[in-house]
């Protein structure tokens, strides 16, 4: 019998816990103060098993701790992994080696925005790769795994730890330091990459994903972003924090409210005001769900309402729609749309 062909698969390192030298076998907490992080090609060469199940083309993009990344990081990364495709198109599939503090941010961003049609992937491990028990070897194997597989195509971005496959929509870190971190509580995974090798996928989301999307952001020649930002609702809150974050130039306002998506008295006066000044005014919540905008709120605001996004997923596809208009009847199409 004839093995077929290993899949072409090209890994771009950006950084993170993953690429981290710690100090000793244990040091699975500090090492982040003092590591040695190493490129891509210097990660892959610690785990040669990875070469193994696809031809691997490792691509140098940044060594830094995903705490740092920012919006025009991200629209470099785009346009790097766009680039990939271009220059080579016999590559079947991209993996990303990410550090999971903004992992899942970076990963919708790439659902929404990358422009190929082959799978993305996006890998951490929540320990660094020279220590006692780390996560990072067979991640990444898996990663590479999927990217190469047929069964992944068509299913936007998705997330790979654990043994498990996630939707870069509906994913978000749970825990500080377990392995297990990273879970979608309300929809669930869409499938596994299980030990035999086989890639089992069970389901995949309905929302519209990249590479079928409008928000292009190869043209933004300042790499900038409209400011969007999180205010999260709490007892007591009032407008304090919204008049400052509309002083400071944000174009549009997540609001993080009591479940399921409510601000309090306080902060709806001055979310009322902000949105009568031209500010986009986005309804999610601290709790898991989706988020509901009341019957009356639709009618008398230009409120719009998150459905289930996290609010750090919301304030990613605010940015992208400000890009595209400030008429808040499409920006409610498009958060019912993606």
């Amino acid at each position: 019998m004839i093995n077929p062909p290993k899949p072409k698969v090209a890994v771009i390192g950006t950084g993170g816990s993953i690429s981290m030298l710690a100090r000793h076998n244990l040091d699975l907490c500090e090492y982040g103060d003092f590591a040695q992080i190493l490129e891509v090609d210097e990660l892959l060469a610690m785990f040669p098993e990875v070469s193994t199940v696809a031809n691997i083309v490792p691509i140098r993009h940044s060594a830094i701790r995903s705490s740092s990344l920012t919006p025009p990081a991200w629209i470099d990364l785009v346009t790097k992994i766009n680039k990939v495709t271009e220059d080579d198109p016999t590559i079947t599939g991209i993996v990303v080696t990410h550090g999971t503090s903004s992992l899942e941010e970076t990963a919708y961003f790439l659902h929404l925005t990358v422009k190929v049609d082959i799978p993305v992937v996006i890998v951490g491990s929540q320990r660094p790769p020279n220590v006692m028990s780390t996560d990072a070897g067979l991640n990444l194997v898996n990663a590479v795994r999927v990217a190469g597989s047929p069964n992944a195509r068509g299913l936007g971005v998705m997330v790979v730890m654990n043994d498990e496959i996630q939707c870069a929509r509906e994913v978000t870190k749970t825990l500080n330091w377990r392995v297990e971190t990273f879970h979608t509580p309300d929809l669930g995974i869409l499938g596994y990459a299980d030990p035999d090798g086989t890639i089992s996928i069970y389901r995949s989301s309905m929302r519209r994903h990249a590479p079928d999307t409008e928000f292009d952001v190869s043209h933004f020649k300042s790499k900038e972003l409209p400011r969007v930002d999180i205010i999260f609702s709490y007892a007591g809150a009032d407008g304090a924090l919204i008049e400052a974050a509309v002083a400071s130039g944000a174009r549009g306002i997540v609001v993080a409210g009591h479940p399921p998506g409510q601000p309090t008295a306080g902060q709806r006066d001055a979310l009322i005001k902000a949105n009568e000044h031209g500010v986009l005014v986005v309804l999610s919540s601290r709790a898991v769900g989706r988020a509901i905008l009341r019957a009356n709120d639709v009618k008398t605001t230009g409120f719009v309402v998150a459905d289930n996004l996290n609010p750090m997923k919301a304030r990613i596809l605010a940015m992208l729609a400000l890009t595209v208009t400030d008429n808040c009847d499409e920006i409610r199409r498009m958060f019912a749309e993606y």
